[in-house]
């Protein structure tokens, strides 16, 4: 069902939509996950509000940032000042963040099934809730990896020690010069593996990824398969959004679902295969489980 008003009603029924979602997952024959910034934010992850000001209130105080997304842009005087926050962003969003629910959840959804996600964000949540790494393509980068700032070669090394230091040792709001990471290569200074210009580093695992994605795209062409987004916006919508409206309209057996806070304005083409549920997705995911335990009773 395509639902045409304009809402952002979270606490709308939805029985109907739930019970065609979760049949629809368990008819296809693949399922391609997306999943955004919403996802993370549903699990937890803020980036502002309370969140915010428990980690970076000497921040937000002394230079006026209001939240961790602007923070990254901030222009600091000194590499001291740019790693005690990109430290603190790092530890506190991919190394000392707890497993979010809403992911644990969507693997008891799709464990069994033949399934792919293609993500955006960086905190890796993904692989801490257990999800097949061999089944993962993370487009944008990791939180928990450095690479040259030039950069001189394609590769990335693994920060956690680095960045659990620059968090230990920092002091109003400075890390010690010793704690400054350099490349090894050509000795510019280090920077986050995250895409954000042309100096991105796609490197030897970020390839594999990307062609187990294409062989899995190339292997269920015509096929019965579902496109799930999870909490998917607009700041990136040619990664995941557009392109799974795409798959959508060229095949005729494709379903694509949406999990989201908000309405989106699909095209008409795609209606008699959408189905959009608004609210928390951590709560949709949750009575999609419920959905699931209904079918086991029933055949019990």
């Amino acid at each position: 069902m395509f639902l045409r008003k304009k809402t952002t009603d979270s606490t709308k029924d939805y029985s109907k939509e739930l019970a065609i979602s979760y049949q629809a997952l368990q008819e296809a024959e693949a399922i391609l996950v997306g999943i955004g910034a919403g996802m993370s934010e549903s699990a937890g992850l803020t980036y502002s509000g309370e969140r915010f000001n428990t980690y970076f209130s000497d921040f937000h105080e002394i230079y006026g940032i209001e939240d961790m997304y602007s923070g990254g842009f901030y222009p600091f005087e000194s590499p001291r000042e740019h790693w005690a926050w990109w430290s603190r962003q790092i530890y506190y969003n991919r190394f000392a963040a707890p497993i979010g629910k809403p992911y644990l959840d969507l693997l008891k959804l799709i464990t069994e099934k033949n399934y792919f996600i293609l993500s955006t964000n960086v905190d890796h949540q993904i692989q801490k809730a257990g999800f097949d790494k061999q089944r993962l393509f993370y487009t944008q980068g990791d939180y928990g990896l450095f690479q040259c700032s030039v950069p001189c070669h394609k590769t990335t090394y693994d920060n956690e020690k680095c960045v659990k230091k620059m968090v230990e040792e920092q002091l109003a709001r400075q890390v010690p010069n010793n704690s400054i990471p350099y490349c090894p290569k050509c000795g510019a200074m280090m920077t986050m593996n995250l895409r954000s210009d042309n100096r991105f580093v796609e490197d030897s695992g970020w390839e594999k990824a990307k062609k187990a994605y294409s062989d899995f795209l190339e292997k269920h062409i015509g096929k019965r398969i579902v496109y799930l987004e999870l909490g998917v916006g607009m700041n990136t919508p040619d990664i995941i959004k557009y392109p799974f409206l795409r798959l959508t309209v060229a095949n005729e057996h494709a379903k694509l679902i949406s999990l989201n806070k908000m309405l989106f304005p699909y095209p008409e083409e795609v209606s008699q295969q959408t189905t959009q549920l608004v609210g928390d997705i951590g709560d949709i995911l949750e009575r999609l489980l419920e959905e699931r335990r209904k079918k086991l009773i029933d055949k019990a």
